[in-house]
């Protein structure tokens, strides 16, 4: 059974950005082994008979169709919003745009779904 070793798991902890503490390292590191060794359980079945798959059960379209249908009313979208300015969202400068936030108390207007882009 392959166990992960110290560098793997440090090098995926610096892939996912953690710092990890010395007894979360080896809080975690057990862990893994458990996970790998109950995994690896699989590998003592004979699957010679099984044939490969995506997916262990039949799987059907679960989408619904795909048809026209009337948007969300405005004040429905607008519902829940902190703040409004007619049929749009009213927003601190700088979250539209992706410019840089600032302090500045103006605002912009960004478009309610269903709203047209017109008051």
């Amino acid at each position: 059974m392959a166990e992960i070793s110290r560098e793997q798991l440090l090098h995926v902890a610096d892939l996912a950005r953690l710092e990890l503490r010395e007894d979360e390292l080896e809080r975690l590191g057990a862990q893994l082994n458990d996970i790998i060794a109950a995994v690896s359980k699989v590998s003592e079945l004979d699957l010679s008979e099984v044939p490969p798959t995506s997916h262990p059960l039949d799987v059907v379209n679960v989408w619904g169709e795909d048809e026209p249908r009337d948007s969300l009313p405005v004040d429905d979208a607008l519902a829940n919003a902190p703040e409004r300015e007619g049929n749009f969202f009213r927003v601190p400068a700088g979250s539209v745009g992706g410019e840089a936030a600032d302090a500045r108390p103006d605002v912009r207007r960004a478009s309610a779904p269903g709203a047209g882009g017109s008051e």
